[in-house]
């Protein structure tokens, strides 16, 4: 895995970042103070009301956009949230309860319906989020339909028309604007904050390989519980200002399917996961939906859907990363290279020659216990009594025919399969034996893990990639920044920093992988089957790599093909075959064993190994 496999993803102009930086910000400048004074300097109410509603859907989008975007999880239902708002500042508002006291208070509300429907969704897979969102969503309506005395059934609740700042109710429009713009500028300004915070990056990694993500440490359902209560939150919050706006709700309006997609459209429209897609989203659709039908007058009923329909097939053709991917085509698309001086001497390229490699210490006590792990798959028995041990600064190396499960057991050593019977055990910093359950308890328990797939957050750059394992020791977001700067130097990644995953070949992503575990500190080191799929320059390379890490202390474990590299760094290797520890000893007296030769090639060659 040297420089050379990675060198046809081509390394971003720091100059063209600064410049991409200037341009995006100048934009987005532009664009917002666009939105009060353009109605301002046309003076007409109706131009009013179109920003109004601009103001409106960008808030609402983007609010979705933290749970629909960041996180992944298609939320069709999201009207609820609008709905409980609305309400929450109409009912509260006839008790005499200003609705900037009543939107806090149909947040918190809302915030906890989304953490009582997301919750069990989010601990399944599949389309049971986006399912039971709509099916909530519906039950609320049908509700808000039977209990009149709250709601006042399908003829709704008014308001009293009492002016003022204080009830967010005017006879001009610009007030109403204000309000909104602020609103939508302050969700614009939270999703900004969570994309450049612990949570946001974790969020992303959530959605990009969930199963990486865990191997990280990252409690997933935990921070997608984040995202559904802010995006509830924050979505409530704009429902109490449209009710004051319309001073009427009613159950049909209030919980909406159709209000709920078109929330989604814009933000797809937009940029999915973007932090400004959604508001350019819906700059695009809703001056063009409204115009039609003041154009066409009563003609134009139903036309929003046809124009939606027709906006999203044509993004999905020639922009399917939505608007915010043709701006970036269009304007230099690299990002800022914000330098830490405490890193010294950065290089576009790191040979594992040039950095110091420290003698090897002594191979020390035991640090994993494995003991009688089975485990079956219906009718078929995986694994049958794998037992060994792991010491200090040791490499083990497994190794077996394909199908004999050496997968299966790295699984169950890392938390990712629960055993049928036998136990794993690691050794805590406080020098006790722990037993854990889960992917992120081994994590936090010293364990790091590849995977025989590589899971990249593809999405994501290899700078930020690494700061998804570093988060697992530093809080903070410019710590993880510059721990995973230097990781990169030291594993020849440097170069690429603001290069997408998505973009580096295989042996790019092997190492990339191995950087994101390192960033994490392990204390064990699970390495499954890193050496595949590369050439022999990039052999030589990952053998040193693993020697350096090895020889820092750590641990190591590795599911190998690769002889050459099985032969030169283990200490001890342990064959698998059928689900069953074979032989163990040292390598090269493992290879010459008859049962090895046998399990591997065959009985013919293991009979012609013996003449």
């Amino acid at each position: 895995m040297n420089d050379k496999t990675i060198s046809s993803a081509p390394a971003r102009s720091h100059g063209g970042g600064m410049q991409w930086f200037l341009n995006k910000k100048i934009l987005f400048f532009i664009t917002l103070a666009s939105l009060i004074l353009i109605p301002i300097g046309v003076g007409d109410d109706y131009i009013y009301h179109i920003f109004i509603t601009i103001c409106l859907f960008a808030g609402l989008s983007t609010a979705w956009n933290i749970v629909g975007g960041y996180a992944g999880q298609l939320s069709l239902g999201h009207a609820i949230y609008y709905g409980i708002g609305a309400y929450t500042g109409m009912l509260m508002l006839n008790a005499g309860v200003s609705p900037w006291i009543s939107m806090f208070v149909g947040a918190i509300l809302a915030a906890g319906v989304a953490v009582a429907i997301s919750y069990p969704c989010f601990k399944l897979h599949g389309p049971f989020y986006a399912l039971a969102s709509i099916a909530f969503l519906e039950v609320f309506h049908v509700i808000s339909l039977n209990w009149v005395g709250l709601t006042g059934g399908a003829n709704g609740v008014m308001v009293p028309l009492e002016m003022g700042w204080s009830t967010m109710i005017f006879t001009e429009r610009l007030p109403s604007l204000v309000i909104v713009f602020g609103l939508m500028s302050f969700a614009l300004a939270v999703a900004w904050a969570i994309r450049r915070s612990k949570l946001g990056f974790q969020l992303i990694a959530t959605r990009e390989r969930e199963s990486a993500a865990r191997g990280a440490a990252i409690r997933t359902v935990h921070v997608r519980l984040y995202a559904a209560a802010i995006s509830a939150g924050l979505t409530a919050m704009l429902g109490t200002f449209h009710g004051s706006y319309l001073t009427f709700i009613e159950p049909e309006s209030a919980f909406n399917l159709t209000f709920s997609i078109q929330i989604v459209l814009f933000a797809l429209v937009g940029g999915l996961g973007t932090v400004f897609g959604p508001l350019y989203g819906t700059i695009l659709l809703v001056p063009i939906t409204e115009l039609a039908r003041g154009w066409l007058g009563s003609s134009a009923i139903g036309l929003h859907g046809f124009v939606y329909g027709v906006v999203l097939v044509l993004v999905v053709l020639f922009m399917p990363d939505g608007i915010m991917s043709f701006i970036q085509r269009y304007l230099p698309t690299s990002r800022v290279r914000r330098f830490d001086t405490s890193v010294e001497s950065p290089v576009d390229h790191v040979h594992l020659d040039d950095i110091r490699k420290p003698a090897r210490p002594p191979i020390g006590d035991v640090v994993l216990k494995v003991e009688h792990l089975d485990k079956h798959f219906g009718g078929l028995h995986v694994t049958n009594d794998v037992s060994f041990d792991l010491h200090k600064g040791e490499v083990l190396g497994i190794i077996g025919p394909n199908g004999a499960g050496k997968t299966t057991v790295f699984n169950m050593i890392s938390g990712f399969l629960r055993a049928d019977s036998g136990s794993v055990a690691v050794l805590g910093e406080d020098g006790h034996f722990v037993s854990p359950k889960t992917p992120g308890a081994f994590a936090r328990s010293g364990v790091g893990r590849t995977f025989q797939i590589v899971q990249p957050f593809a999405a994501m750059t290899v700078e930020e990639n690494i700061m998804v394992g570093a988060f697992h020791r530093f809080r903070s977001v410019e710590e993880c920044r510059k721990a995973a700067r230097e990781i990169a130097y030291e594993l020849g990644l440097y170069r690429f920093l603001d290069e997408e995953a998505r973009n580096l070949p295989i042996g790019g992503l092997k190492r990339l992988e191995v950087a994101r575990v390192m960033a994490m500190r392990p204390r064990i080191l699970l390495l499954d089957e890193v050496m595949a799929g590369i050439n022999p320059a990039d052999l030589r390379e990952a053998i040193e790599l693993i020697k350096v890490i090895r020889n820092s202390g750590i641990s190591i474990i590795a599911i190998e093909h690769v002889m050459q590299a099985v032969m030169e760094l283990s200490d001890r290797v342990i064959v698998i075959s059928s689900g069953e520890i074979l032989a163990q000893g040292k390598p090269e007296e493992v290879v010459k064993n008859e049962a090895v030769i046998e399990a591997y090639l065959g009985k013919e060659a293991s009979d012609a190994s013996t003449e």
